[in-house]
C-alpha cells in the first residue's frame, strides 16, 4: 500500500503556528510516501514567507511534489509580477515546476497553473498537457496516475464557475486518456471529492476523482477548520481520509473517510 498525503495553502505570513506545529506532528506521525503540496505556499510571496515555508517543507518527510500557487506570485511588485514572477519561489523552494514522481505503484505530476496576468485565477496549456501525457501514457493501467495543481477541475457547490482552472475542458479529456485516476489540487480552502463524471465527458472506464485540500495552516478559512488528505493505494482500491484541526490542543484528527474501487467505469465508491 502506498500512502500520500496532500496538502494545500499553507500561506505563511498568514498562519496559526499552533496549528502549523500539530501539522509537522501528525504529518511526521503518519510518514507518507509521498508528500503533496499544492500551492500557495505564502501570502504575499515576501523572501521571508519563502523562507519560513522552505524550511518547514525542509523538516518534513521526503519526498515531496510541490507546486505554486497564486500566492506565491509578487502581488505588489509590478516588475517582479510580470518579469519575474516565479524567482523567489524558484530560488527557495525548488526550480523544478513540472516535478515528476515515479515508483512501482503511483505516478505524480506537478503541473504550475499560476498566472501573473491575472490576480488568482489559473490556467493549464498545450505545453503542459503535452508534458502530462510524455510522462504517464506509457505507465501501467494498475498504477495510480496523479496531476497536481494549484487551481481545481471541479467545484464545491456554491462556487465561481471562474475558479475552475482555464482550459480543463480541453485538457481533462487528453489528461484522462492516458489513465489519469486523481486530480489533486486547491486553492478555495475547502475540501472536496467529486468524480470527474460529474462535470465531463469522458469514454466508459476514465472516470477519475478531483480531490481538492482545505488549507493546512492559513487563518483565512471558509468556514471549515484547518485540514488535509491521506490517500492510501492498494490497487484496486483507494481511499481518502480528511485530518481536521479544530482545536490545537488537540491537533489533527481524521474526519472522514471515503473508500473507492477501481472498475470498469473507474473509481466508484
Amino acid at each position: 500500500m502506498r500512502t500520500l498525503i496532500h496538502i494545500s495553502d499553507i500561506h505563511f505570513g498568514r498562519v496559526d503556528y499552533a496549528v502549523t506545529a500539530r501539522l509537522h506532528e501528525k504529518i511526521t506521525e503518519l510518514a507518507p510516501d509521498l508528500l503533496i503540496v499544492s500551492g500557495d505556499l505564502t501570502q504575499r510571496a515576501r523572501s521571508a514567507q519563502f523562507i519560513e515555508a522552505r524550511d518547514f517543507l525542509n523538516s518534513l518527510p521526503k519526498p515531496q511534489i510541490v507546486v505554486p500557487g497564486n500566492h506565491d506570485i509578487p502581488m505588489h511588485n509590478p516588475f517582479a509580477r510580470f518579469i519575474t514572477p516565479l524567482d523567489k519561489y524558484k530560488k527557495y523552494i525548488t526550480e523544478d515546476l513540472e516535478p515528476f514522481y515515479a515508483d512501482e505503484e503511483i505516478a505524480v505530476i506537478g503541473i504550475n497553473t499560476a498566472r501573473s496576468l491575472t490576480i488568482k485565477d489559473g490556467n493549464i496549456n498545450d505545453k503542459q498537457i503535452g508534458a502530462i501525457r510524455e510522462r504517464m501514457c506509457a505507465l501501467d493501467e494498475r498504477m495510480l496516475k496523479a496531476v497536481v495543481t494549484h487551481h481545481p477541475f471541479d467545484l464545491p457547490a456554491g462556487f465561481d464557475e471562474d475558479d475552475i482552472v482555464n482550459n480543463a475542458g480541453h485538457a481533462m479529456p487528453l489528461i484522462a486518456d492516458c489513465g489519469a485516476d486523481v486530480f489533486l489540487s486547491g486553492h478555495l480552502h475547502v475540501s472536496h471529492v467529486a468524480h470527474t463524471a460529474n462535470r465531463y465527458q469522458l469514454p466508459t472506464g476514465r472516470n477519475a476523482l478531483i480531490i481538492q485540500a482545505g488549507t493546512a495552516t492559513s487563518t483565512r478559512g471558509r468556514g471549515e477548520a484547518n485540514s488535509f488528505n491521506v490517500i492510501e493505494f492498494s490497487y484496486p482500491s483507494l481511499i481518502v481520509r480528511r485530518y481536521e484541526c479544530k482545536n490545537p490542543g488537540i491537533g489533527f484528527v481524521e474526519a472522514e473517510a471515503r473508500i473507492f474501487s477501481q472498475s470498469e467505469k473507474g473509481w466508484m465508491k
